[in-house]
């Protein structure tokens, strides 16, 4: 195990007002993936803000963006909790709830296991990743550094076999 955590945001852009009940299955939602994160191999912490998990804050010229940070121990914890499941489920049905925005919506980068980052901060790493590119400082989920500050080899992508 490394003595660096991963920490991810995500930005997300409300299709509705946080009141208007089409979002209400978003909203009913977030306490029971905020339980499956917090009982999920590999889970560290999460930045706890007003809509439950997330920060609704002025972002990309759009006054409803709401910021999802956490912190996990590696990428595979991550992504198996992001992509299968419940959270999963949820993340395939998000046009209902959300708003398409341009660019890059998720960062990812190293921190020190005593360090809580605050929306403010991931924030900053995101909009450096949209401006530079992946590195060591913000990467994305396709191109990841290691905790040393190396680039992980590129994955490859399996195609259906036919």
């Amino acid at each position: 195990m490394t003595d660096e955590l991963l920490a991810v945001v995500t930005a997300a852009a409300l299709r509705h007002p946080l009141d208007d009940p089409r979002l209400a299955g978003f909203l009913d939602a977030v306490d029971p993936v905020n339980r499956l994160a917090e009982a999920s191999p590999g889970f560290v912490w999460r930045h706890r803000g007003p809509v439950g998990h997330a920060d609704l804050l002025d972002a990309f010229g759009r006054p409803d963006v709401l910021l999802n940070l956490s912190l996990w121990q590696d990428y595979p914890s991550l992504h198996a909790f992001t992509y299968r499941g419940l959270h999963g489920r949820y993340l395939s049905a998000r046009e209902r709830w959300f708003v398409p925005l341009p660019g890059i919506t998720t960062a990812l980068w190293w921190v020190p296991h005593d360090q809580r980052p605050d929306p403010a901060t991931a924030l900053a790493r995101l909009l450096y990743l949209r401006r530079h590119g992946p590195s060591a400082r913000a990467f994305t989920v396709l191109r990841r550094w290691r905790p040393d500050g190396s680039p992980e080899p590129a994955a490859r992508r399996r195609l259906p076999r036919r």
